[in-house]
């Protein structure tokens, strides 16, 4: 999967030159970008122009409404359900209005011809779902807290106490609290923008 910063990225921002720290930092960026995209809970860029394919399980009569584990939706490529497990999946459209795409809820609400909302198909792996999402590239204030991220790592401040040649270093605690395992405030708060709460 596609890192959400590139290391020539991070050093135009902070004004690095030379090679010093290229090693390193082709260890770090990307699993600052795989830490980011677990955090949040969304791949950002991964599916923006590639098909994600999700599967659903329906365990009741009332449920009407999917919400697809990827944000912002680009596009629906298509949409199946089936009745029964041993079904083969039959393929809805919105020209028959059998669904309708709710892009400001990232959800998928199962309709019928007269625009009225009804239940998806119960069962194991009832609804398939194809579809597009995500951003044309990283957006940029989420890029900011990638290099803050990335910083945070390269600088080791991760370390709540260092010694360094004789002298102490105290990192502050995070989110206000000693002992946290929260990341930098200034950075989270960015990252919380965009994480999927469920």
């Amino acid at each position: 999967m596609a890192d959400l910063i590139t290391v020539n990225e991070y050093k135009d921002a902070e004004g690095l030159r030379g090679e010093k720290d290229d090693d390193r930092l082709s260890v770090i960026v990307p699993q600052v970008s795989d830490l980011v995209k677990k955090y949040c809970g969304i791949s950002f860029v991964d599916f923006f122009s590639t098909d994600k394919v999700e599967t659903f399980s329906v365990e009741d009569n009332f449920t009407n409404t999917i919400i697809v584990s990827e944000s912002p939706i680009v596009s629906i490529t298509k949409v199946e359900e089936r009745q029964n497990y041993s079904d083969t999946y039959t393929e809805l459209t919105t020209a028959k209005y059998e669904y309708y795409l709710d892009e400001e809820a990232d959800a998928i609400i199962r309709t019928n011809a007269s625009g009225n909302q009804i239940h998806w198909a119960r069962g194991v792996g009832a609804v398939k779902i194809t579809y597009k999402a995500g951003y044309a590239s990283t957006p940029r204030d989420l890029q900011l807290a990638l290099f803050d991220l990335v910083n945070y790592y390269i600088k080791d401040e991760h370390k709540e106490r260092r010694t360094l040649g004789g002298a102490v270093q105290q990192n502050q605690g995070t989110a206000g609290m000693r002992n946290s395992t929260d990341f930098p405030d200034h950075i989270k708060r960015v990252l919380d923008l965009y994480k999927v709460v469920i």
